[in-house]
């Protein structure tokens, strides 16, 4: 989450007269995050998030995203929901941006990962996955491994920005992702992914996980690669440590209820390689084009370059706890 666009008090009055959601009684940017621009909305009916879509978010893809949140609530999944305006949409135009209101979830996402909240996220994603089984639509994954080599490349056309970050980048990122590219599986099981699920989409309530948001890098893609997102984004610790404990904590509980194939264990690696060098790409990109002044938290593309390091080296699902 982030904020790019801004937002006036006339515009939002204007806009939220278009919902039987009442009037705004306050009303601030997110910054947290490196996508859209989010907004924290209290009504007179309750609270509220808006989302203004930047970047990389596809307007005709919208109303996937927002389908795929409604099917999944619909089979026990807590996320967040769309609220349709009187005309019955859910997708509107706000400053020059689509836009739309969503319920606001209770909770805090874990600012420092325990080893006891792995477990709770190996069973979320697994549910996530069987429950978005029935939802036919489908997404190319446009941040996955066809996408990275573009991204690379239009990194690259500042190359002195690439190298400022550590000197020879450019050239470990272009072996690594030539290596990833040539060992990436063709036939694993399919379904829709969250693709995202950082520990700031994931909140906490009472020591109990309360819910999953931010589904706008969704698709449809290997099962486990969300898998290795996972793993990627809650099982280092703040040093870039790997944390074998978290990590055979989340796969168990996963398991438990999506139980992994042979194949997709064997496949560990290479996707926990290919999740960390996507996650680098984009913090590269970012870093470098992020606008000035934009209220937003670049966040650093080192950390997956450390993280890739590790999975690199990993020899089989054993590096993981397995």
């Amino acid at each position: 989450m982030a904020v790019y666009t801004e937002v006036s008090d006339e515009a939002l009055a204007a806009f939220l007269d278009e919902y039987d959601i009442g009037r705004a009684v306050a009303f601030r940017g997110i910054a947290e995050g490196v996508e859209n621009s989010n907004f924290s909305l209290r009504t007179t009916s309750g609270d509220y998030i808006l989302t203004l879509y930047e970047k990389r978010v596809d307007p005709a893809e919208l109303p996937w995203f927002l389908g795929l949140m409604e099917h999944l609530a619909q089979r026990g999944i807590t996320c967040p929901q769309p609220v349709r305006a009187r005309d019955g949409q859910a997708l509107r135009q706000l400053c020059g941006r689509h836009a739309a209101v969503t319920t606001f979830l209770p909770g805090v996402w874990p600012r420092r990962v325990r080893p006891e909240h792995c477990a709770p996220v190996g069973a979320a994603l697994a549910a996530l996955h069987l429950a978005g089984a029935g939802y036919a639509p489908t997404r190319p994954n446009a941040l996955g491994p066809q996408g990275w080599a573009p991204l690379l490349a239009r990194s690259l056309t500042a190359p002195a920005a690439v190298e400022a970050l550590q000197p020879g980048l450019g050239g470990e990122l272009r072996a690594a992702l030539d290596g990833i590219l040539a060992a990436w599986p063709a036939a694993l099981p399919v379904g829709h992914i969250h693709a995202d699920l950082f520990p700031d989409n994931v909140f906490f309530l009472d020591g109990r996980l309360s819910g999953l948001i931010d589904f706008y890098f969704a698709a449809t893609d290997f099962l486990v690669y969300d898998v290795a997102i996972c793993l990627n984004a809650w099982c280092f610790e703040p040093d870039l440590a790997f944390n074998v404990t978290k990590a055979r904590a989340m796969l168990a509980a996963y398991a438990a209820a999506r139980p992994l194939s042979a194949a997709e264990l064997a496949a560990l690696p290479v996707l926990c390689q290919g999740a960390a060098i996507r996650f680098a790409l984009t913090r590269l990109f970012d870093w470098i084009n992020t606008p000035a002044g934009a209220m937003v938290t670049r966040k650093d593309p080192l950390e997956y370059v450390r993280r890739l390091r590790f999975h690199l080296a990993a020899k089989d699902a054993g590096a993981y706890g397995l």
